[in-house]
């Protein structure tokens, strides 16, 4: 009876601590998320190579969460190299405890990529897209937001 205890708390742990799943998606997916999503989102693009990205990601979902609760999806969408993926990435996610929905973007070509999300975007990270399909606001972010301007930009896109 012990061991069937052991076996029980062990494959609970072991669920646990299994990093989330880190979907691939092509920008087309990203695309139709955001042209059928019914509540706001915040999209938020970066690698864990990305010095800004990572100080940026380490207040990210904690400001966001303050100021809107569970009323905003935030979807951390990875750029990283494909040797990256999903090794790396979900290491990173686990060891930051990050529990937004990951997606890792599966696409080379910043050229054609970028101008899809925002006509302005050259390429630079991180990068935040904002859009609330109520209010039909959408703004997009080519540059690290600091603490301070998360929870601001994010009542800007609830009101």
């Amino acid at each position: 009876m012990k061991k069937i205890i052991l076996i029980f708390i062990l494959s609970l742990f072991h669920i646990m601590v299994q990093a989330q799943p880190i979907e691939k998606v092509k920008i087309k997916d990203v695309l139709h998320y955001i042209d059928t999503t019914q509540q706001p989102v915040i999209i938020n693009f970066w690698a864990t190579w990305c010095t800004p990205c990572v100080h940026e990601l380490s207040y990210f979902e904690r400001e966001i969460k303050s100021v809107a609760g569970n009323k905003v999806k935030i979807i951390l969408i990875s750029v990283d190299y494909a040797d990256d993926y999903p090794k790396t990435i979900a290491k990173f996610v686990q060891q930051h405890g990050y529990t937004a929905t990951i997606w890792w973007l599966n696409e080379t070509n910043a050229a054609d990529f970028c101008p899809k999300i925002d006509r302005n975007w050259n390429g630079n990270i991180p990068a935040t897209l904002m859009f609330n399909p109520i209010t039909k606001f959408r703004k997009f972010y080519n540059r690290q937001l600091t603490a301070l301007q998360v929870p601001m930009a994010v009542e800007e896109m609830m009101r």
